[in-house]
């Protein structure tokens, strides 16, 4: 029970009494977990903030996907995020506003790149587990899973342009699964979300289900099946649908320069003036 005093707002003064149920605490700080059972590593991310990353959760999760691929104990790797409404909703908006400098603004752009590209190296099979809206780079990293499962809440946006950048670190990885046209479509549209069953049909998606319940049993189903098979094997095969990308720290790194440049240009900093 929570008590405020109504003073500050009109007479008669007196209190009054507010009930406000408080989540878990699991549930209201930002964290990156890794649970390894049976050859399965299941990660999970979450932050408050509708999943949004900040660079420190963007590093913390960089690592935890390099650290899980060099286990031997670990087969396949399920990527999630905490909660059941948002999968991804980006990077930090409140990281992205106090970008003031070029330098931090690499910095600030890399991190997802980081992401992307701990996950196109990793040498197991990233199944990606999508159970709600994902935007930005929640998209980029939805896309550089292996096998992507999705409920039909999880619709994509890519609305960087909204603000005055563009989708330039993620855009790779979202091109390799939707194509270009594609991509340039929800690119340029960026008001827009875009259902996942279209997203199932350009690509990004491998299964689209009804319910959140039917999307984890069949995530589950399908981790512990490629457990079944040689590991040795799904490496190579790995490698062979990453070929052409070796380029990517290079290329995403080039890319969130881009990002830093633009997100200082005068256009920028006044469209962001009205989210502070």
């Amino acid at each position: 029970m929570v008590f405020i005093r109504a003073e500050a707002f009109e007479p008669p003064f007196r209190t009054i009494r507010i009930n406000i149920n408080f989540k878990n605490k699991e549930m209201s700080e930002p964290y990156v977990h890794i649970k390894t059972e049976n050859g399965i590593a299941t990660i999970e991310f979450f932050h408050p903030a509708h999943n949004s990353l900040p660079g420190d959760l963007l590093a913390k999760l960089a690592n935890t996907i390099t650290e899980a691929g060099n286990n031997d104990e670990v087969k396949v790797i399920i990527l999630k995020s905490g909660g059941d409404r948002t999968f991804c909703a980006g990077a930090s908006f409140t990281e992205l506003i106090n970008i003031n400098d070029a330098e931090t603004g690499k910095i600030f752009f890399s991190g997802f790149a980081n992401v992307i590209n701990a996950m196109r190296k990793c040498p197991k099979f990233i199944i990606g587990r999508i159970q709600g809206k994902t935007v930005g780079g929640g998209v980029g990293v939805a896309s550089a899973t292996d096998f992507c499962m999705a409920t039909k809440f999880a619709a994509i946006k890519l609305s960087e342009l909204n603000v005055g950048i563009g989708p330039f670190v993620v855009g790779p990885a979202v091109e390799r699964k939707l194509g270009l046209s594609g991509m340039s479509q929800i690119a340029i549209d960026a008001n827009s979300f875009y259902e996942a069953e279209w997203a199932r049909q350009k690509g990004l998606y491998n299964q689209v289900f009804d319910t959140l319940e039917a999307l984890d049993e069949a995530v589950q189903k399908f981790a512990e099946n490629l457990c079944n098979y040689n590991p040795e094997a799904m490496k190579e095969m790995k490698k062979v649908f990453w070929s052409g990308t070796e380029d990517w720290d290079e290329l995403l790194a080039e890319r969130a320069i881009i990002s830093g440049r633009l997100v200082l240009s005068d256009f920028t900093k006044e469209t962001l003036k009205r989210f502070e």
